[in-house]
């Protein structure tokens, strides 16, 4: 009985997963557009075009550091990403619906450890309406083998 249970869970997957609820992504593939804006990003260092093209104008910053908006985040980051030193290494993308995560691996200088990146994006109508970020530096020592990406 319990593998029945199972082969029948199983076989249901795929169904609820292409009905799509309880995430439904509507008529955007969010996956695809957070994937894009992160090689445009991240990868290209376009930052004015990845934003231009998958940021509102008006989209809201929880980064305590910058200001709201798409203007205020290009002139920000702009010069962060024309700095060809620093790397920029997305090691993850996550999407469920409208909410998706870039997990990337920074470092301002080769020899450095740099920091594990999270930055978290709101989508609505196919365009990134708000954003977080989480930074963590990358300590010399842990206390785990476990590593960070």
């Amino acid at each position: 009985m319990k593998r029945a249970l199972s082969l029948l869970l199983l076989a249901l997957v795929p169904v609820m997963a292409a009905s799509g609820k309880p995430h439904d992504k509507g008529p955007h593939d969010n996956r695809a557009i957070i994937t894009e804006f992160a090689r445009l990003f991240y990868t290209e260092r376009d930052v004015a075009g990845a934003f231009d093209k998958y940021v509102e104008p008006d989209y809201i910053q929880h980064n305590p550091g910058l200001a709201d908006g798409r203007e205020a985040a290009v002139a920000a980051l702009a010069p962060m990403f024309a700095d060809r030193v620093k790397t920029f290494t997305i090691k993850r993308i996550v999407v469920d619906g409208d909410m998706a995560v870039i997990h990337v691996h920074v470092r301002p200088t080769p020899d450095s450890r740099g920091a594990a990146v999270f930055d978290m994006y709101r989508l609505k109508n196919g365009k990134i309406v708000e954003h977080w970020d989480a930074i963590q530096p990358i300590p010399a020592e842990s206390k785990n083998p476990h590593p960070m990406f």
